[in-house]
Parts: structure tokens; C-alpha cells; sequence
């Protein structure tokens, strides 16, 4: 590991870590506690993700489908409106609305070989964002003055990488860099989740495997064809069989770094308690 002890992590001159875990467990919430104390740059994958390696992709998709409108296709082709996407860290909404959902185009839907390109266009750019990490947390010293360093992962690292092989190449890049956080829920947290889920399906990454099994499984056990597929039933009915397919993969990632939980993200009020508590976790 980066730092092997809580001595290590306080003397450090620069701390650098990355967060890791479900989504909605707190990894941005933590970011932002750490970018606001002015210390710390906030690297956030996924935003990197939508404007750089996906944001042209993004655009593109946008002004299709405004060209399906006539009065836009006219304002757009004189150049009277432009599109732009407002991605944020905290509104990573242009991502997911272009990843999608597969099934009945009549609700939205795309056809799956469309959703599996888009699947593998996204993971590329996840694995492309994440690989510049040690790039970014540079850029933060020497560019900006930053002495900490933050990355805030996407919940489908873990599709990405072999935790089991210590020669994995992403994640040795990655814990040469920083000190890999897993931000570890329990049940509770796993079931306000997928209540959270259940109100507002979004779109997600899948593991190739993963995704092929489970469309097969989902419209075997609904006797259905590809087009008759609900796109909101089809990711509501995979988000639980999602995350525990991604728990033990987490888990496996944590020997790699240090495990925190969201109630404990919940009492940091400054910098300070951070910096405490992985120093406690670090002893322990």
C-alpha cells in the first residue's frame, strides 16, 4: 500500500487516495467534504468519463435525436441553437441518459446490440479514465498547487479488474498511486439502495458476462422478445442480482487498500476527521 501505517499517512507531505464502492454509499459526498476544506483536488471518474472520453459520443447522441424534431432539426442546421452538455459532479445525468436501457424502443428502449456497444464504449473509457489518475493527481501538484488528491470512482471499477491477481495492471497502476478506500455498505444500506433504485432506475455498466446471462435469464423467465422488454422493469429486476454480483468483487479490492463504511463518512465534519479515520483504520 501507499501508506502502510498511521504514521506514514499523517507524515505524509501529500495524501492521495480513491474511493471505491456502490453507488450512493458516499463516495461523492466525501469528495466534495474534502475538495471544499481546499486542500484536496477532486478527480471524479466519471466525469472524466463524459467529457473526454464519451462527451463527443454524448453530443452526438443529443443532436440526433433533436434532429428527429423538425423546428430543432431547422434552428440546429442554420445554426440558430447549439447542444451542450452540462455534466457536473454532481449531475452525471448526460452519462447515464446516453448509456441507456435495453428494450421496447416505444419506452425508450435501444436494441441490445446497440446497449453492448455502448456497454463496451463506456468501459473502455472508465478503464481509460482511471489510467489517468496518475496523470490528474500530477496535474493537481504542479498545475494547481493542491497537495491532496481524491479520486472518485464509478461503481463498476470492480467489473474491470482481477483482484485476485496481484499482477493485475489497473489496479497496481492504481495503488502505486493512492491509497485504495473501499467504502464497504451492510445489508441496511443494500436495501435502501435498491429502494432508491426502485423509485428512479437508472442506467448502469455491466460486466459483459454478467449482462449476457441475465438478459437471457430475463427474458427466458418472462417469455418475452427483445422489443417486449420494459426497459425500467429490466434494470430494476437486475440491480439487486448487480450488486451481489459486485460485493464479493469489492471485497476482493479491499485487500488492496483499507475499508471504511458510510456511517462512518456520515460523522466528518472536517479534513481533520478524515485524516483520523483512515489513520485508525490504518492501525487497525
Amino acid at each position: 500500500m501507499l501508506y502502510n501505517t498511521a504514521q506514514e499517512w499523517r507524515d505524509a507531505p501529500r495524501r492521495k487516495v480513491l474511493v471505491f464502492g456502490m453507488s450512493g454509499l458516499g463516495k461523492t459526498h466525501l469528495s466534495g467534504l474534502l475538495r471544499g476544506s481546499g486542500d484536496w483536488f477532486h478527480y471524479s471518474i466519471d466525469y472524466r468519463i463524459g467529457t473526454r472520453y464519451l462527451g463527443e459520443t454524448i453530443l452526438d447522441n443529443a443532436k440526433a435525436e433533436a434532429m428527429k424534431v423538425p423546428f430543432l432539426r431547422d434552428l440546429l442546421l442554420s445554426d440558430s441553437i447549439y447542444i451542450a452538455s452540462n455534466i457536473t459532479f454532481e449531475n452525471l445525468s448526460p452519462v447515464a441518459t446516453w448509456l441507456g436501457k435495453p428494450g421496447d424502443p416505444a419506452k425508450g428502449g435501444l436494441p441490445m446490440a446497440e446497449y453492448a456497444q455502448r456497454q463496451e464504449a463506456f468501459k473502455q473509457g472508465e478503464i481509460a479514465a482511471l489510467l489517468d489518475t496518475a496523470h490528474f493527481a500530477d496535474r493537481a501538484k504542479t498545475l494547481y498547487g493542491y497537495e491532496h488528491f481524491i479520486c472518485d470512482t464509478g461503481g463498476s471499477i470492480c467489473e474491470w479488474v482481477n483482484a485476485d491477481d496481484p499482477a493485475d495492471p489497473l489496479l497496481s497502476a492504481l495503488a502505486e498511486e493512492c491509497l485504495l478506500v473501499w467504502i464497504k455498505g451492510d445489508a441496511a444500506h443494500t436495501q435502501e439502495l435498491v429502494k432508491r433504485f426502485d423509485r428512479a432506475p437508472k442506467p448502469m455498466a455491466y460486466q459483459p458476462e454478467f449482462l449476457t446471462r441475465v438478459w437471457q435469464e430475463y427474458l427466458d423467465e418472462n417469455d418475452c422478445a427483445e422489443g417486449d422488454v420494459d426497459p425500467d422493469a429490466f434494470v430494476r429486476w437486475t440491480y439487486a442480482q448487480a450488486l451481489s454480483h459486485r460485493q464479493p468483487r469489492y471485497e476482493a479490492m479491499s485487500k488492496w487498500g483499507v475499508t471504511i463504511t458510510p456511517d462512518q463518512i456520515g460523522t466528518l465534519q472536517t479534513e481533520s476527521d478524515f485524516v483520523d479515520l483512515i489513520a485508525s483504520t490504518l492501525d487497525a
